[in-house]
This record gives structure tokens, C-alpha cells and sequence, in this order.
């Protein structure tokens, strides 16, 4: 079912701040669900009855919501029929019992297990979130954990569990943690080539705020090894944590860490490219490492503050294409599938909607990415693109997901299924594998740049870190002859499920979410 905010954004049409997740659960019908008839909830195989009929029939019922007293038989009919008519690849899903899995391993299988050309699993995005948990994160960027964010360089043994950055008076700060600190051990279990990934899963990533876990670490290098203890806490992201302009021989630059494109970051992103405006940088890096993607709204919007409007006002930033049942129609809006056009006023997030953005009217963007950089992310990349706005790649290939979703509540979990996919301007959104750094590109998922390792060595926005480094000298030389020579870390691995006992942690702000 939609949730409470989204029945405000079918009225509206505008989104309002923080308007992007679940609510209490209730749903987008006044009415309540019809009720259940129970000689159709026997299992058919290959006969889909309308989710409709299973909507809200919950083995626990919330107390002031529309769910009326259900089975998992019901909640699990509702996926199926559900996953059946939305999910992009819906003829891939092995259609299975109801009635023989609990409700999250029965999720588990509403997917398509197919691989991509390189052999990675096409769908890498499937999960679910508690409502209440995806209504914080979503609307207001708060999450339980210690503000640290955790890249597993090496998710299977032995593994190895770097930090990426860390919020500023968050516990993991306190804690004395930071960009390039390693931790070895979890609540007395070898992170390394411990067996307990439980324990290690459990500390690493805790659900909720107060629980308290002890670790070792060390500094990048191994020295200064030292144990912490830290509280799980409530952390607002800060979209925006590094912004500057960096003085070149080539002119001014501006540079801008930005994590997630969450309610909250509009106001930021509108307030600094503002700032680099009045200030006429000549050049923008925009580092992307790890942002996991957000609303489509907000990546239009900077999209466009990039472009400026001689080469993005009136033309596609992207369009949505779903599954073979829904060619002409968005079956979750209902409405026309049409092509989305670049923003140019703000869209209500966290700033009033219909004021004229700012914009810089660059001739190229510098983006710095790594596997991290997913989705919406991929789709400023990919939309910039479409409309032969220069891009230059500064990194590592970033995820690879040109899917999206429609964020859904049912019986207090929001779950996640992709049910699009976006292509831009030119038609173009093959990019299952990432796009990929390259100083010759050949295939349209190959973009100019420079293929540099991340640099946990260095502070993001440090001018010698690696990819920064390489960023400023691609300003001047429009080569990647500024990348350092000195050893870099090994990789991120891409796929956290492969190999013996990985760790999983659970997603932050995920995806591309589509607008209601």
C-alpha cells in the first residue's frame, strides 16, 4: 500500500520535506481492504489474483492503520501478486508456495537470479525495511549506528573493514574513529577470520539506538592499535559534509562532497552551487564515492544546476520504463508514461517549491566515484550524458544500477523490488556493471577519466588525496598524468554475498525512487 506521505504527493503533485518514505502504514485507499476470501488464497501456479485482494490482511495487525487481521499466507499472496505485476523481471520469478516460507525468505525469492554479462547478480537491490526505520531515514536522514560509514574492502575472510568517513559529534567521532580506520575485531570476534558473523554483523550494523559494542582497531597502516567502546545512537547525515573552492592556476575550482540525495540535501545542494555561482568557479568536482542514490527530483535538480539551462532547460533528464505488462501507463501513479524534463525550480524537499535554481553553466563536470556510487547517482552521470554534457569519471566503476523503485508499506514492512529502469535522453541505460573510467573510452558504459583506487590514506577534500589529486590535475591537463604513483588500497569488493561467511550490512538510503 502507499504510505500517509505519498497519498500527500498523488494530491499535490509537489513533494514536501523529507517527502520520500513510509508513514505509519496506512493506505493510499480511504476505505479499508476488502476483506479476504480464504478459498483464494489456495496456492495456483502461474494464477495471479489482484494484490488488491491480500492488501493490508496482516499476521499482526498495527493498531490505527487500515490492516485488518490477516495470515502470512495473506501477506505473503500480496508479494506474490504484487512482485507479479510490478517487478521488471517478473517472468524470471520462480513461482513458489506461499503458504511454505515466513514472509522475509518468501521476499527473499520474489527476484530474478540471472547474471550480468560479467557475472554479478542483476539484482543486487532487493531488500526490505521496517516502515518506522525507512520513515526516519528517508524524511529526515536519522538512522541508528555510530555515524561511521563502513566500506568492506574484502567482505569474506579474510575480510577488512575500513572506515569511509565519519560524522562530525556522532559516537564513532567521540570514539576518536576516522577516515582510514580499521577495525579488526567486534565485540571479541576476529573480524578478520572470525566464524561469528553474527556477532560481527550484529555490532557492526546495529538495528537500534543504546546497544553498546566493543572493537578493536588500528590506523590504515596497522599501527596504533587501540580498543573502543560505542553506543548506538540517532545520526543525521549530513548530505553535505565537505564543500570548498580550491584556488588553481586554471582558475577557481569548487569542490563538494555529497552522500545521499535525501529530503534534506536540496536546501544544501541549492545553497552551495549558490555559493560556487557567486564565486565563478570555473570548474566543479563533484565527488559522488559514496552516495547510494535517493530521489530522481533531487538528482534533476543538481543535474541541472551543473548544465545550466543552454544545455539542459526543456530537454530529458530521464524516462522510466517498465515491465511488458505497462508499456504506455506508470502502473503505480497511473500515470502516461512521458519523459521526465530537467528541473528547474526546486521541488518542495526541504527548500519551498517553484523557486528558480541556481546554476553554474559549466562546460564539463568532474565526478569522483567508486563502487559506492549508485543510482540516482549513476543517473546525474548517465543523464548529463544524454544530452552531451561533458563528464569526466575520476574513481572506480560505480555500482551499476539504472533500476529503481517505488518504496511500498505493507503490514509494517517497506520493501524494495525494482520496477524500472531509466534510460536518458539518447535511449542509453545499459549499465548493469557500472560505468567505468576510462582515458579510452570505447562502449557507451565507458566515460572519460581516470581509473584511480580509493584513497583511505588521506581526508576527503585533503588536494593530495588520490582521487582529488587526480581531479585538479585532469583541470589543467585534461589527462590523468596527476595521479599519484604511490601504492593505493586495495578495492571495495562489489559483491558482499559471494564467498565464505560475508558480512551484510543493511542498507542505508537505497536506490532511485521514483516519484509518485
Amino acid at each position: 500500500m502507499l504510505t500517509p506521505m505519498f497519498r500527500i504527493v498523488l494530491i499535490s503533485s509537489v513533494f514536501i520535506v523529507g517527502a520520500c518514505g513510509g508513514g505509519g502504514g496506512g493506505s493510499s485507499n480511504t476505505n479499508n481492504p476488502p476483506p479476504i476470501n480464504t478459498t483464494q488464497s489456495d496456492f495456483d501456479q502461474g494464477i495471479f489474483r489482484s494484490e488488491r485482494l491480500f492488501e493490508a490482511q496482516c499476521a499482526i495487525p498495527r493498531a490505527g492503520t487500515n490492516d485488518a487481521q490477516g495470515s502470512t499466507s495473506d501477506e505473503n499472496n500480496w508479494l506474490r501478486s504484487w512482485s507479479n505485476n510490478l517487478y521488471l523481471w517478473y517472468d524470471e520469478i520462480v513461482d513458489e508456495d506461499p503458504d511454505a516460507f515466513t514472509t522475509p525468505a518468501y521476499f527473499d525469492l520474489m527476484r530474478t537470479f540471472e547474471l550480468t554479462p560479467t557475472g554479478a547478480e542483476r539484482d543486487r537491490f532487493h531488500f526490505s525495511l521496517d516502515t518506522e526505520e525507512w520513515e526516519r531515514q528517508s524524511q529526515t536522514g536519522v538512522s541508528a549506528g555510530y555515524g561511521a560509514n563502513i566500506i568492506l574492502i574484502s567482505a569474506t575472510r579474510p575480510r577488512r573493514a575500513v572506515i569511509a568517513s565519519v560524522e562530525a559529534g556522532s559516537p564513532a567521532d567521540l570514539a576518536g574513529l576516522s577516515r582510514g580506520t580499521v577495525i579488526t575485531a567486534v565485540d571479541g570476534e576476529d573480524l578478520v577470520n572470525g566464524t561469528n558473523t553474527t556477532v560481527l554483523n550484529a555490532g557492526l550494523f546495529p538495528s537500534n539506538t543504546g546497544e553498546t559494542h566493543d572493537f578493536d582497531i588500528e590506523d590504515f597502516d596497522g599501527s596504533n592499535p587501540r580498543s573502543v567502546t560505542m553506543v548506538s545512537a540517532d545520526v543525521v547525515e549530513e548530505t553535505v559534509p565537505v564543500a570548498q573552492i580550491i584556488n588553481t592556476s586554471a582558475g577557481p575550482v569548487g569542490y563538494m562532497v555529497f552522500t545521499s540525495f535525501i529530503g534534506p540535501s536540496e536546501a544544501r545542494l541549492v545553497n552551495e552551487i549558490d555559493t560556487f555561482a557567486t564565486a565563478g568557479i570555473t570548474e566543479l568536482v563533484l565527488d559522488l564515492r559514496y552516495n547510494g542514490g535517493g530521489f530522481l527530483d533531487i538528482a534533476s535538480e543538481l543535474a541541472y544546476m551543473i548544465a545550466g539551462p543552454s544545455f539542459a532547460q526543456g530537454r530529458v533528464f530521464e524516462q522510466l520504463e517498465f515491465n511488458d505488462k505497462h508499456p504506455t501507463t506508470n502502473p503505480v501513479t497511473g500515470a502516461s508514461l512521458a519523459p521526465d524534463i530537467f528541473h528547474t525550480t526546486t521541488q518542495g524537499f526541504s527548500l519551498a517549491s517553484g523557486s528558480p535554481l541556481p546554476t553554474l553553466s559549466l562546460n564539463r563536470v568532474i565526478i569522483l566515484t567508486t563502487d559506492s556510487t549508485a543510482s540516482a547517482s549513476e543517473s546525474v552521470i548517465n543523464a548529463l550524458r544524454g544530452i552531451d554534457f561533458p563528464v569526466v569519471l575520476i574513481g572506480e566503476p560505480t555500482t551499476g544500477k539504472p533500476y529503481g523503485f517505488y518504496p511500498t508499506d505493507n503490514c509494517g514492512t517497506t520493501y524494495f523490488t525494482i520496477q524500472f529502469r531509466g534510460i536518458n535522453a539518447k535511449g542509453f541505460g545499459d549499465y548493469a556493471d557500472g560505468f567505468i573510467p576510462s582515458e579510452n573510452p570505447i562502449e557507451e558504459f565507458e566515460v572519460q577519466g581516470c581509473d584511480v583506487p580509493d584513497d583511505f590514506t588521506r581526508q576527503l577534500g585533503d588536494t593530495d588525496e588520490a582521487l582529488l589529486t587526480t581531479a585538479l590535475g585532469y583541470v589543467s591537463t585534461s589527462d590523468c598524468s596527476a595521479r599519484p604513483n604511490r601504492a593505493a588500497p586495495q578495492r571495495a569488493q562489489r559483491l558482499l554475498n559471494a564467498g565464505d561467511l560475508p558480512l551484510a550490512p543493511q542498507p542505508r538510503i537505497p536506490g532511485r525512487i521514483g516519484k509518485r
